[in-house]
């Protein structure tokens, strides 16, 4: 891929590392790395995902550094990884459908967009866009019933008088939530809040790649005007000043556009969230009656705290979106370039 800039008396060329289609990739060392690599990331972050759905749940705001305090204090460094081991558990086959989804359609749709005669960087957007929009929805099949039972165990430590009913049935375990939600409320506990994670998750994805493609192009446009007044940095080729950035650039270029589209797809669906981290959490009872619907869901937060209160968690939202993102690109790309067939095709 090449980006270029113009200024006033001559071109200027950025060439970056080629991107890699589905059908450059080895797809066995693609799904055996990725497991253990986002394995990783989602260690690195899950204490951050705690305190948020913590605030979610809360009946009344408390401070993400307080909640984070009470925790440690009241059940140790282990009660910022209530559910890990569940949630590991699905994030692997989650994961394994997310990037077999995102793959397949960009390289479809990018290739079918080209063909239509849209410009490359119009036809990259909508690739993206269309790209996670399926994939959200591909890893929501696994990832609700995995979301739903990991969500219980991290709301359920302590004795927090802050934390409503949602945490009165006590669990020893996955196993152990796994069973009593489909003794109280049936396989559709399970998938509780399942349409609400696709209105959250599917356009947040579509944004959030679309938004990456297009600040990424943003990023490296900048980036281009900052190199090319170091000529030790740019090299000519026929006339055209050419900016070759190092594997440090491009991730840091990477990693830049990743936290912006996260921070900006964080905030839109905010209130969403918190609904449908509200639906999942709630028990049902033992004589058949089903949790709250999501009316009474947002009527309940209303009333506790007005509409501010769907926004409950957004900073520790931004910041695991962020940093999710963040690393998550990075380390998907470097995924990407590990599982390459022919590496030596990625120097161009």
């Amino acid at each position: 891929m090449s980006l270029s800039a113009a200024e006033e008396d001559s071109a200027q060329e950025i060439h970056i590392p080629a991107d890699i289609d589905w059908q450059m990739l080895d797809k066995s060392k693609f799904f055996f790395l990725g497991a253990a690599l986002f394995s990783g990331v989602s260690a690195a972050l899950y204490p951050v995902v705690v305190l948020k759905t913590r605030q979610q749940v809360a009946e009344s705001q408390v401070s993400c550094i307080r909640t984070a305090f009470w925790i440690v204090r009241h059940e140790g460094l282990r009660g910022l990884y209530r559910g890990f081991g569940t949630s590991l558990m699905g994030t692997i086959p989650a994961r394994a459908l997310y990037m077999t989804a995102l793959e397949v359609t960009k390289s479809n749709v990018g290739t079918a967009t080209i063909r239509l005669g849209l410009a490359e960087p119009t036809a990259a957007a909508i690739a993206n866009a269309a790209a996670g929009l399926s994939a959200a929805m591909a890893a929501q099949l696994v990832w609700t019933p995995i979301d739903v039972v990991s969500q219980r165990l991290m709301v359920q430590g302590g004795n927090n008088p802050k934390l409503p009913a949602a945490s009165a049935c006590k669990y020893l375990g996955g196993i152990d939530a796994f069973r009593k939600i489909l003794s109280t409320d049936g396989p559709r506990g399970l998938y509780r809040g399942f349409g609400i994670s696709i209105l959250t998750y599917a356009p947040s994805n579509a944004v959030w790649w679309a938004s990456y493609s297009v600040a990424q192009r943003l990023v490296w446009g900048g980036v281009g005007c900052y190199f090319c007044k170091k000529d030790d940095v740019i090299s000519s080729e026929n006339g055209v000043n050419t900016l070759r950035p190092d594997s440090k650039t491009v991730m840091a270029v990477q990693g830049i556009s990743a936290a912006m589209a996260g921070g900006i797809s964080a905030l839109i669906t905010m209130p969403l969230d918190t609904i449908k981290t509200r639906l999942q959490v709630l028990d049902g009872d033992e004589n058949g009656r089903r949790g709250p619907t999501m009316g009474q869901t947002v009527r309940n937060l209303i009333r506790e705290g007005g509409w501010m209160a769907c926004y409950r968690g957004l900073g520790p939202r931004c910041a695991s979106m962020s940093m999710s993102a963040t690393t998550m690109i990075t380390t998907y790309e470097f995924l990407k370039r590990l599982s390459a067939k022919n590496q030596q095709g990625l120097t161009s």
